[in-house]
């Protein structure tokens, strides 16, 4: 299946949400609350679950001095195609103010909507603009998503692709993850 074939039936997809400057919706928070909203009347495409919010501290190079994340992950079920919701997801962080640039990778940003898993498809288009790889390949690593996606979906299994070569679930990701140190 390619990224522009139409499922016959709804497909379980996961969606990370994050925020850490303000948008013209308001706060961080204000712009998770009002992206989750936006995601409850996309077209084709039913809204199943929302995790509760979560404050994070900004990982990775760069972000150093970051006002800190809030983050959440939605479940959908969709008729769309991969592009198609990749599309639309994208479209709501340009409302939202959201400038996506190559050279801004972990920047802080009003709107940061990911799309971590289209049912079982296996996915990487990395040669179109925008790149469309799924499962997302930084899942694995990524408490701050595998902790809000295993409150609403602990059990979906994760298509073997990157690092999760063995098809794991959300649950079975997470506890792999090292722990958290204390400041």
């Amino acid at each position: 299946m390619t990224p522009f074939d139409q499922p016959d039936t709804p497909v379980l997809c996961a969606v990370a949400l994050g925020a850490n400057l303000p948008s013209r919706a308001g706060s961080p928070e204000q712009t998770v609350r009002g992206a989750l909203e936006r995601l409850a009347v996309l077209p084709l495409t039913q809204l199943v679950a929302t995790s509760a919010l979560r404050t994070t501290t900004p990982q990775g190079p760069g972000t150093q001095g970051q006002p800190p994340y809030v983050n959440a992950c939605a479940a959908l079920r969709s008729l769309l195609t991969p592009r198609g919701l990749l599309a639309m997801l994208l479209d709501i962080e340009r409302e939202f103010g959201r400038i996506r640039s190559s050279d801004q990778r972990n920047a802080p940003r009003t709107l940061d909507l990911d799309l971590l898993v289209f049912g079982d498809r296996v996915i990487d288009d990395r040669g179109s603009e925008p790149a469309l790889i799924l499962p997302h390949p930084r899942l694995a690593e990524r408490r701050f998503v595998l902790e809000p996606l295993a409150e609403i979906l602990p059990d979906l299994v994760v298509p073997p692709a990157g690092v999760n070569e063995t098809g794991m679930s959300v649950r079975t990701l997470l506890e792999r993850l090292p722990p958290v140190s204390a400041p």
